[in-house]
């Protein structure tokens, strides 16, 4: 698999690196929550990363002043597993290097999307990127074997409870939290808890 940087032409179809934030006091709160001894964890929205400055910033900036929460994905990961989707672009952070697996929303034939459509971009360490809500992502990957801590910007409400209703369509059947589709490949965890089964082709994982 060839590795892209977000600063490459290649990353203007799924996002765009955004610029003029300081995100060190963030990028220090981080540093404070411990990584979990092995697989990932997550949380919609943290205190102490709302209560930094930059938090504001990228409510009023980023999302025009729309309400927002920042939480972080956090922990070890070299594999892509799933895909999801929202409604809204979401913005990254990460305390250290990381990838991102992306693929386009474009990319889902009849359900189904092979992963050999997924492209691999590398964020740098403190660099805000948005990342358009067209393009298909999932838990960051490592560049280290000391796992990874990436804050994760999103419209308030994003990845909390699913809405009660009855599927209507094909698309309602893989809605797994508010604002979020998956598309989970088969060896993946979340596809034997019962998510939609919408990737095939191979389980990319980075680490090889």
């Amino acid at each position: 698999m060839k590795f892209y940087s977000v600063t490459d032409p290649e990353f203007k179809a799924y996002g765009k690196v955004l610029e003029g934030y300081d995100t060190a006091e963030l990028l220090e709160a981080m540093e404070k929550i411990a990584l979990p001894e092995e697989g990932t964890a997550y949380e919609p929205g943290i205190e102490s990363l709302e209560k930094c400055r930059v938090f504001l910033q990228f409510r009023d900036r980023a999302y025009g002043g729309m309400p927002i929460q920042l939480g972080m994905c956090w922990g070890h990961n070299t594999k892509l597993n799933c895909l999801e989707y929202h409604r809204d672009s979401e913005v990254n952070i990460g305390t250290g290097d990381f990838v991102l697996l992306l693929a386009k929303q474009e990319e889902i034939l009849d359900g189904t999307l092979d992963t050999a459509c997924v492209k691999a971009f590398r964020v740098p360490k403190g660099v805000p990127v948005e990342v358009y809500a067209t393009s298909l992502h999932y838990a960051p990957c490592q560049v280290t074997g000391d796992g990874f801590r990436v804050a994760v910007g999103l419209p308030r409400g994003t990845n909390t409870l699913k809405p009660d209703y009855a599927p209507q369509n094909e698309e309602d059947r893989w809605m797994t939290a508010r604002n979020k589709w998956l598309l989970a490949h088969p060896e993946s965890n979340e596809a034997k808890s019962g998510a939609h089964v919408g990737l095939k082709g191979v389980n990319i994982d980075i680490a090889k």
